[in-house]
């Protein structure tokens, strides 16, 4: 069996298309539909209750789509609002953080977990508990980064002060031990290079875009939602005000073909009874 709808993903603006590079990588016959809250991003500063209330607004206009699963390209709203959706939507939903920290788990020889994202992120503690679920020995070291996605989103890819911010940022969870350490935040990919300048080969970098992809790939398989072998993949990104300098930024360094962007106004209170 397969299917030929869409899989909808949605960030809270456009540092999800980390995870759309991915998904297109490793699934080249899935259309894709992107929404990209560019109207309310960052999600970060918002309290949890906003932070539901827009993923659920925003998952209505992927339903409406006729999407066959939901993909949360946000960590905050991940850390926030999954439960929430996994209960509403009438089609299967992944996050960011569990793939990451299985991803992390697996790669670990010490059993010492280093993650970097948002102060948001980090402050919800979402990656400890999901690494802790998975192994209650593991010991997490957590650290918000909060200057990287200013850089990245500047286009500073690879740049003297953008590595001096690195090292000051991860030297600390270095020296605590970490083995291996997670990319917490969507936009992070981009930073693979400049992670990798600073912390050489001998600390496994986990990016949690490419594992919510993998995780999307079984999925798919183990519900026959894959789409037929012959299709030809699409990518349609969807923003909720104009795009600003990072849409360029991201086409360039993820090589993402993007085509036309469509704008259109998210609504304000969730067309689905909840």
């Amino acid at each position: 069996m397969s299917d030929p709808r869409p899989i909808g993903v949605f960030d809270s603006g456009i540092g999800g298309l980390t995870v759309v590079k991915a998904l297109r990588d490793l699934l080249p016959a899935e259309k894709i539909f992107y929404l990209g809250d560019t109207a309310r991003v960052p999600y970060g500063g918002k309290s949890a209750t906003t932070v539901e209330r827009y993923s659920l607004e925003a998952t209505d206009i992927l339903i409406d789509e006729g999407v066959k699963t939901v993909v949360i390209a946000c960590n905050s709203a991940s850390a926030v609002a999954l439960s929430k959706l996994e209960q509403t939507l009438p089609v299967p939903v992944i996050g960011v953080i569990k793939p990451g920290a299985q991803a992390a788990v697996a790669a670990s020889r010490n059993g010492h977990i280093g993650v970097i994202g948002t102060r948001a992120t980090i402050k919800s503690g979402a990656y400890e508990r999901a690494l802790r679920s998975l192994d209650s020995n593991v010991n997490v070291s957590a650290r918000p980064c909060p200057l990287l996605v200013p850089l990245i989103e500047e286009g500073w890819l690879d740049d003297q002060l953008t590595d001096q911010v690195i090292a000051r940022y991860v030297e600390p969870l270095v020296v605590d031990g970490i083995d291996t350490l997670v990319l917490g935040c969507t936009h992070y990919p981009l930073l693979t290079r400049a992670l990798t300048r600073f912390l050489g080969h001998k600390i496994v970098v986990v990016d949690s875009a490419r594992n919510c992809a993998v995780a999307v790939q079984d999925l798919l398989d183990r519900q026959s939602l894959r789409a037929p072998a012959e299709n030809s993949g699409s990518l349609k990104v969807v923003l909720t005000d104009a795009p600003d300098n990072f849409l360029r930024v991201a086409r360039e360094a993820l090589e993402l073909e993007i085509g036309d962007v469509e704008l259109r106004d998210i609504l304000h209170q969730p067309r689905l009874s909840r």
